[in-house]
């Protein structure tokens, strides 16, 4: 398994893993020894529960998780301090499928981490908008969130608009896993607010076209989203949704990215 290092910035995540005594245990644990990226495991077999401070993306802790042939799902984000600074989470919709999360993993620093299938391959511009509105799809979200009135830019840039994100890499099969971290993005102030992903390449500011300052000129969206609060560490203790009857387990069988995802009532959909 080809595994990335993240963004650098460590935060815990909490999954819900099937155990039934020690030899589940030492698995979980086995799975996650000596992995790079990974740098805590708290392994709980009366709540079936496993902590992981880590840099990788959630997707690719939970392969490891699962290949011990295991279920899991990841229940919450929490910051590496004691308390928990904020959190989100966006249900991407359109031609495009996926979920996106948001961790305030300290007061400087917001990770977002998602898992999106059904982009081309290559890279896609990935923005939080202005509003919260999907009336007309990504048309109705407005410009980029810029409450400083700055030019558009790429993340590395002192100018550009707090909502630029750059751009996240599709592979081969259409699936784009990644862990971002930005310095100026909190969570309580884009809740509510849109995460669009685009059909083109970012080019950060850079390029000749008239759009280029503005939007990237990276064309229309494909993916985008509501960001709604959800679960920070040790908050979601759901098994079963209220709404609908499903278990946590008879979520996980439906894949968290792709057109399998769509119409689906999710854990975090109803928190």
């Amino acid at each position: 398994m080809e595994l990335s290092a993240g963004s650098g910035m460590a935060c815990k995540l909490e999954f819900a893993v099937q155990m039934t005594c020690e030899k589940c245990v030492n698995a979980v644990k086995s799975s996650l020894q000596g992995v790079q990226g990974v740098q805590d495991v708290n392994v709980s077999l009366e709540s079936e529960t496993v902590v992981v401070e880590t840099t990788l993306p959630a997707l690719e802790v939970q392969k490891l998780l699962e290949s011990t042939g295991r279920r899991a799902v990841l229940k919450g984000m929490g910051s590496t301090k004691s308390q928990n600074l904020g959190a989100a989470v966006v249900m991407m919709e359109g031609p495009v499928l996926g979920v996106v999360h948001f961790l305030q993993a300290s007061e400087d620093t917001c990770v977002i981490d998602g898992t999106l299938d059904g982009l081309s391959p290559g890279l896609h511009g990935i923005h939080i908008h202005e509003f919260g509105d999907l009336s007309r799809g990504y048309e109705s979200c407005g410009a980029h969130y810029n409450p400083d009135g700055n030019t558009h830019g790429g993340p590395g840039d002192h100018d550009r608009h707090v909502g630029d994100l750059g751009n996240i890499l599709a592979g081969d099969d259409g699936r784009a896993a990644f862990r971002i971290a930005n310095e100026r993005l909190k969570v309580w102030n884009v809740i509510g607010r849109s995460l669009v992903v685009d059909e083109g390449e970012d080019d950060l500011g850079c390029g000749n076209h008239p759009f280029s300052k503005i939007t990237g000129n990276s064309g229309k969206g494909l993916a985008f989203g509501i960001i709604a609060r959800s679960a920070g560490l040790f908050e979601n203790t759901k098994k079963i949704c209220s709404c609908d009857g499903v278990t946590i387990w008879e979520e996980r069988d439906c894949p968290i990215a792709g057109p399998g995802r769509k119409n689906v009532q999710t854990t975090y959909a109803h928190l």
